[in-house]
C-alpha cells in the first residue's frame, strides 16, 4: 500500500518536520513493514526556465527542431542563458517552462536517464526542457510543460514562476509517499484512513477518522430510493454474500470534467492512474477510507438491482472485455429483478453497464461484501483487482454510507451532478462477537507483567468496547478488524501496541527429546552425500503438462491416470502435479546449462503425487474449528498418495580437463557410483540390473531394487530423443529413486563391528557367461556361494573375442576373505573360491575361463 505523506496528514497529526523516512520507522513498529519510500523520480537540478529565444531549424530528415535561449538565473551557476535543443512545438518565446539541466536525472521505463550537455544537431544542448511525461505528471510527450498555461488562475503559483527557482516544490515532484507492506490480517490498512490509525498508535499523533464527519452528513435510508434485494441461496459459513448495500445516485454529471490536479496526483503517487472522473473518485475513495465502490451507468441499469448466487451456465462480460463462464458460488450483482448478471461482486463490474462518454446519471454502489466469496471468485477466473484484494481482507461494514457521501460529494463538487435525495440502504452486517479474556492471559504469554489498566486502554486505543467485569474483560472488537476473534488475537494487539521492542530477548532452553525423526535423519544423509558428490540441490514447482509427459517418452494416457489436476492452476500450460521429479528437474539443468554452466550436477529430493483411482475433491470447513472425524476422513481421503522421492541429472564434464590430463564426461557409471554412495551411507544393500525404462536409453538403462527384489528407482542415460527434444546437452544422465522405500530399508541404527585384525586373502575367478547374463547376477551368485568370510566382490575385467566364443562375455573378479579368528590358509581360499564359482555356473551358467 502506497500512503502519499500529504494525504496521511489529513487524518493524523504528522509533525510537520516528520520525514517519510521516519514515518516509515513508526508504522514497522507496530507492524507494518517498509517497502519503499518514493517521491517524484527526478533528481535536480530541475528549475524554472524562461524561454528568451525560440529558433525553428529545419533538419536534412525533414524534422524541425527548436534552438533555444533559456534563462534559467542563477541555477547554472553563471547568470547567462543556457542553450538547449528543442523537438516540441508548443511553447513561444516567453513561456514559462521546467528545465533539468546538466547532472539531473529523470526516471524512464528503461531505467535512470543521467541529463548531460551534449553535441547535437549542430549545437551543444546543455539540459533538456521537460514534457509532463519526462516529469510523471501526465501522459503528454510531445508536447512540452508550459508553466503559465498549467498554473492559469493560481495567482499564488505564478508569482513564483521566477527563473531559477527550484522546480521540485513548485511541481510537487518533492512529495514524499510511503510503501508498506500490509499482512492479510490488517486488510484495513489498505487505505490511508488505516496507516493514518496505525501511525496514531505509533506515535501518539491525534487521528481523526474521516468516517465520522462523512457518516454526520450522509442522509438517512429512504423508500424512494433504487430498488435492491439480498437474495442468497448459498451462504459461506452461515454468512451471506451481501450483507449491506448502499446506493446513491447522482445526476447531471459532465464525465468529460478534469480530474482535479490534486486527485490526480494523489492517485498517481498511490500506484493508480488516473482514468475520468467517475472513475478516478471511486478509486480515491477506495485508497482513502479502505471501502471498494463501484459506479453503473443510471440509464442502462433496469431496477431492481438483486444481489444473488450465479446460476449454471450463466455468463457476463467483464470490463476488461473478457466473457467468463460463471460458477455458482460466484455472487453476483443483478439487475431485471434478477436476470442479468451486472458485476462480479467485489471483483470487477460488467461491460453492458460501464460508465462511458455518454453516461449522464450514475449510480454509487458501497456494499459489504462475504470475504471467502470473493476471494473464490477472484480465483476462479484470475481475476485479482483492487477492490477483490481488499473485500477478501475484510472491509469495515460500517463505511459503506460514509464512502458513499464521499463519492457524492466530489462528483457533485467536480462533475456538476445533483444527488438524488433517496438513499437505498439495506442490510444489516453482523454484529462481532464479544471476546472474554483474563487480565493476566496478554502476560503469561508474552512473558511481559502488563498492568490490567495499561491492557484495557490499549484494547480501548485500537477502538475496541471493553467492559470489566473483576480479573476478566470482555471485548468487543471494532467493525474494521474482523481479525479479532480469539483472546490470542488480543494479546497480539497489547505487544504490538506495547512495543515489539519491549519484549525481552531471553533464549530459551531447549526441551530433552529424540532429536530428528528417522525419516529426516535419512533426508538428511542422502542431501549431505549427493553434496559431497558434487551436486547441488535445486527446487522446482510442482508443476507440468501432458506435453512434458510425452517430451520424456512416457506413456501419457498412464501418467495422466496418475496425475492430479489441479482446479485453479498457476498456468493453464501446466495444471498437472508431477509424478516425477525428473518431468521438472530437466528445467532446471536447462536454465542453468543456457546460462553459461557447461558441468552441472544437481538433484532434488521432493514429493510426487500418485494417484490411484478417480480424483476426488476434499471438504472443505471454516478455519479456527476443528473438523469432524467425518470430515477429516473425507479430506484424507482425497488427498492421493505423495511419496518422496530423489532424483539427479548430470551432464557435461564429470572430470574436468586441465594440465593433469584430458577430461571425461558424466556416463552411467557416474550415476551407478551415486547409487552406490546412497546405498553405502544408509548401509542399504542395492541391486542394478539392466533394464528399460523411459526417459531412458534402452541400452543404458539400471533398474535398482533392494534384495527382496522391491524396486527403488532406475538410472540410467536419457534417451536420444528425449535430450533433443527438451533440448538438454547431449549424453545427459540421470536418475530418480524412491526415497520413501530407502528410508523403509535403512536400519534405524547401524551396529559397528567389531574391527578384524588377521589378514585378508584375495583370490581371482574368471567366468564365462552368455552376452544377455548382467555382472550384477554373476556377483549375486558369487556372493551367495562364498559364504561368511567373504568380504568384498569386485569385476576388474571384461572380455570379449575369439577365446570366449560369439555371443559370450569373460567377467574376471577378485574375491577377497578374511576370517574373524584366524588367518585363512591357502587351501581354504581356493576352497572357497570354487565353491562361489559353482554357484555362479548353478545360478547363471557361469563357466569357470581356464
Amino acid at each position: 500500500m502506497r500512503v502519499p505523506v500529504d494525504w496521511l496528514r489529513e487524518y493524523v497529526a504528522v509533525p510537520p518536520d516528520a520525514t517519510g523516512e521516519a514515518i516509515a520507522a513508526a508504522l514497522v513498529a507496530v507492524g507494518l513493514e517498509e517497502e519503499g519510500l518514493h517521491t517524484g523520480g527526478v533528481t535536480g537540478p530541475l528549475v524554472v526556465g524562461r524561454v528568451l529565444t525560440r529558433e525553428p531549424e529545419p533538419q536534412k530528415n525533414g524534422k524541425t527542431i527548436n534552438w533555444c535561449t533559456v534563462d534559467v538565473g542563477d541555477a547554472n551557476g553563471t547568470g547567462e542563458p543556457q542553450g538547449i535543443v528543442c523537438g516540441a512545438h508548443n511553447f513561444e518565446a516567453g513561456d514559462f517552462v521546467v528545465v533539468i539541466l546538466p547532472g539531473g536525472v529523470l526516471t524512464t521505463p528503461q531505467g535512470p536517464l543521467r541529463v548531460s550537455a551534449r553535441k547535437t544537431y549542430g549545437h551543444v544542448s546543455a539540459g533538456m526542457i521537460c514534457s509532463e511525461r519526462e516529469l510523471g505528471l501526465g501522459d503528454d510527450h510531445d508536447g512540452i510543460l508550459v508553466l503559465t498555461r498549467r498554473f492559469a488562475g493560481d495567482d499564488e503559483a505564478l508569482a513564483r514562476l521566477v527563473p531559477g527557482t527550484d522546480a521540485l516544490p513548485l511541481l510537487g515532484l518533492d512529495r514524499e509517499t510511503v510503501e508498506v507492506n500490509v499482512t492479510p490480517d490488517r486488510g484495513y490498512c489498505f487505505s490511508v484512513r488505516g496507516v493514518a490509525r496505525e501511525y496514531g498508535h505509533a506515535t501518539g499523533a491525534e487521528f481523526t477518522d474521516p468516517a465520522l464527519a462523512l457518516a454526520a452528513r450522509a442522509p438517512e435510508p429512504t423508500d424512494g430510493g433504487f430498488p435492491v434485494e439480498l437474495r442468497d441461496d448459498a451462504p459461506i459459513r452461515d454468512r451471506d454474500g451481501c450483507d449491506r448495500y448502499v446506493a446513491r445516485v447522482v445526476r447531471g454529471i459532465d464525465v468529460s470534467a478534469p480530474t482535479p490536479r490534486w486527485m490526480a496526483t494523489r492517485l498517481t503517487e498511490a500506484g493508480m492512474r488516473p482514468i475520468s472522473l467517475p472513475v478516478d473518485v471511486t478509486n480515491y475513495v477506495m485508497l482513502g477510507l479502505g471501502q471498494p465502490l463501484h459506479a453503473f451507468d443510471l440509464e442502462r441499469l433496469e431496477a431492481p438491482i438483486v444481489v444473488r448466487r450465479a446460476r449454471a451456465g450463466e455468463k457476463i462480460t467483464t470490463l476488461d472485455d473478457a466473457a467468463r463462464a460463471l460458477d455458482t458460488g460466484d455472487l453476483l450483482i443483478t439487475d431485471r429483478g434478477g436476470e442479468r448478471p451486472v458485476a462480479i461482486a467485489g471483483v470487477m463490474g460488467g461491460a453492458e453497464t460501464e460508465v462511458g462518454a455518454s453516461t449522464r446519471d450514475v449510480l454509487i454502489e458501497a456494499a459489504h461484501f462475504e470475504p471467502v466469496s470473493v476471494a473464490r471468485s477472484a480465483r476462479r477466473h484470475k481475476l485479482p483487482s483492487e477492490a477483490s484484494r481488499r473485500f477478501e481482507r475484510g472491509v469495515d461494514p460500517q463505511l459503506a454510507a460514509a464512502a458513499a457521501q464521499l463519492a457524492v460529494d466530489l462528483l457533485v463538487e467536480h462533475g456538476g451532478g445533483v444527488a438524488d435525495p433517496e438513499v437505498t440502504d439495506v442490510g444489516s452486517p453482523r454484529a462481532a462477537a464479544p471476546i472474554t479474556m483474563a487480565l493476566g492471559f496478554p502476560g503469561r504469554i508474552v512473558g511481559i507483567a502488563y498492568e490490567p489498566d495499561e491492557v484495557t486502554s490499549i484494547l480501548v486505543s485500537i477502538g475496541c468496547a471493553v467492559d470489566r467485569d473483576g480479573d476478566e474483560i470482555v471485548v468487543t472488537p471494532p467493525s474494521w478488524r474482523p481479525d479479532l476473534t480469539t483472546a490470542e488475537d488480543l494479546v497480539e494487539e497489547v505487544a504490538r501496541i506495547h512495543g515489539y521492542d519491549r519484549i525481552p530477548s531471553v533464549l530459551p532452553t531447549p526441551p530433552g527429546g529424540a532429536g530428528l525423526t528417522h525419516a529426516q535423519r535419512v533426508r538428511r544423509v542422502v542431501a549431505g552425500t549427493l553434496a559431497g558428490q558434487g551436486l547441488s540441490e535445486v527446487w522446482g514447482a510442482p508443476f507440468v503438462g501432458a506435453d512434458r509427459y510425452a517430451a520424456l517418452g512416457l506413456d501419457v494416457d498412464a501418467e495422466l491416470a496418475r496425475s492430479v489436476r489441479l482446479a485453479n492452476p498457476l498456468s493453464d500450460e501446466q495444471p498437472l502435479m508431477r509424478t516425477r521429479l525428473l518431468a521438472t528437474m530437466v528445467d532446471a539443468l536447462r536454465r542453468n546449462v543456457a546460462r553459461g554452466s557447461r558441468d552441472v550436477g544437481i538433484f532434488e529430493l521432493g514429493l510426487v503425487v500418485d494417484l490411484e483411482g478417480e480424483q476426488r475433491s476434499a471438504p472443505t470447513e471454516d478455519v479456527g474449528v476443528r473438523p469432524s472425524d467425518e470430515v477429516l476422513s473425507a479430506i484424507r481421503a482425497a488427498v492421493p498418495a505423495q511419496p518422496r522421492h530423489v532424483g539427479f541429472l548430470l551432464a557435461g564434464d564429470r572430470d574436468r580437463a586441465g594440465w593433469w590430463g584430458a577430461g571425461r564426461g558424466a556416463d552411467v557409471s557416474d550415476v551407478l557410483e551415486i547409487v552406490r554412495a546412497l546405498g553405502d551411507a544408509l548401509a542399504v544393500q542395492l541391486s542394478t540390473t539392466a533394464d528399460t525404462a523411459p526417459p531412458f536409453h534402452p541400452g543404458r538403462c539400471a533398474r535398482v531394487t533392494l534384495v527382496d527384489g522391491t524396486l527403488v528407482g532406475h538410472v540410467g542415460e536419457l534417451h536420444p530423443k528425449v535430450v533433443a527434444t527438451l533440448g538438454l546437452p547431449a549424453r545427459t544422465v540421470g536418475g530418480e529413486l524412491d526415497l520413501d522405500v530407502l528410508t523403509r530399508a535403512a536400519e534405524p541404527t547401524v551396529q559397528a563391528r567389531t574391527l578384524v585384525t588377521f589378514p585378508m586373502a584375495q583370490s581371482d575367478v574368471a567366468l564365462v557367461v552368455d552376452e544377455p547374463v548382467p555382472a550384477a547376477a554373476v556377483e549375486s551368485a558369487l556372493r551367495a556361494g562364498a559364504g561368511e568370510t567373504l568380504e568384498s566382490v569386485a569385476l576388474f575385467d571384461v572380455y570379449r573375442g575369439d577365446q570366449v566364443g560369439e555371443g559370450r562375455k569373460s567377467l574376471a573378479y577378485r574375491l577377497t576373505f578374511r576370517a574373524p579368528d584366524r588367518t585363512l590358509t591357502t587351501d581354504e581360499v581356493s576352497a572357497l573360491r570354487d565353491a562361489a564359482a559353482a554357484s555362479a555356473g548353478s545360478a547363471v551358467g557361469a563357466v569357470q575361463r581356464t
